[in-house]
């Protein structure tokens, strides 16, 4: 595929994701009675807009994010006598936590959908063969492309699944080659022996892992061919729920433990996101899903975040009202809003700042 080509796609993904997410606002705003004025794509000024009804939809010069406008968001704005009991302001507490929380609701549900459609149409089971060893890793040199592991510090999981014994294999790379089991920063790691299969002939290896930071485990450095199979809605449905949960911890983990050297700089901004899926797109279908995927919940996550003027500080401040029987004072609310612009600033910096990295050192990796 074209470069251009490519990017055009990456650039409609993204815009699938922003309407999605709008539409959530929308949809539930209008459900619950509310004035919704705008329903637009991108911001800046207007390229073009058509008025149905009373709301009016269209698409700005900047293709970042995009925007649903609710009459009376705060509780200065005037509205028309005849509007101001549909005011966002005026609504119950639930009704607003609905309309604020259908937007991430719905990247989550969007990114479920796809896990589960991609694990059931083309499920992959790992096999005991090398399909690539990683250079400069510890494998490299030792294994090889074809090696078939039988067993790793002597545990073969012989009564396991093909995909249980993998998940063994990793466990006691993971578990056992620290002392201690403190496998987070390990260094001095004991070697792991492998019994390998080669051209007819087992072998034994002995590889020393390392702690990788990106993936957060031991590793040494080698994939596994998949195969494809055949698996039951159930139980695509319960891989699509792993993944979710996979990503949202670590999603969760990044966030608590920001002001760690390591965990920030596994953030990245719309920049490397973006280079990322055009170079994803021109491996294959399915891996340009899977990161649509994980760009959806992760935008959903990230807006849950308890700060104004994400999602989540609409949420959390609603919620506050609610504990108090009071609005709460605008002013506070106008001195969280502050706050979490910056807040928000800084996560953009940082990510821009890794991304600026990458571009100009190793550059991004997709696999």
């Amino acid at each position: 595929m074209s470069g251009v080509a490519s990017w055009i796609l990456v650039l409609v993904g993204f815009s699938l994701l922003i309407v999605l997410h709008e539409a959530g606002h929308f949809v539930a705003a209008k459900a619950t009675g509310m004035r919704v004025e705008k329903f637009f794509l991108f911001f800046g000024p207007k390229l073009f807009s058509v008025k149905r009804g009373e709301t009016e939809y269209g698409i700005g010069t900047i293709p970042i994010g995009g925007y649903v406008r609710i009459s009376g968001m705060t509780m200065e704005e005037e509205l028309d006598p005849d509007v101001a009991h549909r005011a966002y302001h005026r609504q119950a507490v639930w009704k607003r936590i609905v309309t604020i929380a259908a937007g991430p609701a719905m990247n989550i549900a969007l990114a479920f959908g796809i896990f589960f459609v991609v694990f059931w149409a083309n499920a992959q089971q790992a096999t005991q063969t090398v399909s690539e060893v990683i250079k400069d890793k510890p494998a490299a040199g030792l294994l090889k492309p074809g090696d078939k592991i039988l067993a790793v510090d002597g545990s073969a999981y012989r009564n396991a699944d093909p995909e249980a014994r993998v998940t063994g294999f990793a466990n006691e790379i993971k578990a056992d080659a620290c002392p201690g089991k403190q496998v987070e920063g390990c260094k001095g790691a004991r070697p792991i022996v492998l019994r390998v299969e080669r051209d007819g002939r087992v072998r034994t290896v002995a590889v020393r892992p390392e702690y990788d930071q990106t993936a957060g485990r031991m590793l040494i450095g080698f994939a596994y061919a998949a195969e494809s199979v055949t698996i039951s809605p159930g139980t695509a449905l319960s891989r699509a729920w792993d993944a979710m949960w996979a990503v949202t911890s670590r999603t969760a983990s990044v966030f608590s433990r920001i002001f760690e050297s390591s965990q920030r700089k596994e953030i990245s901004s719309v920049v490397g996101i973006s280079d990322v899926a055009h170079q994803t797109i021109d491996h294959s279908a399915e891996d340009a899903l899977i990161l649509l995927a994980l760009v959806s919940l992760s935008l959903g996550l990230i807006n849950l975040l308890p700060i104004l003027p994400l999602d989540g500080g609409h949420i959390f401040w609603s919620l506050i009202e609610k504990l108090r029987g009071a609005p709460v004072s605008p002013r506070v609310i106008e001195r969280a809003t502050m706050v979490g612009f910056a807040l928000v600033a800084v996560l953009l910096f940082i990510g821009l700042s890794n991304d600026i990295g990458r571009i100009t050192g190793e550059g991004f990796r997709t696999r």
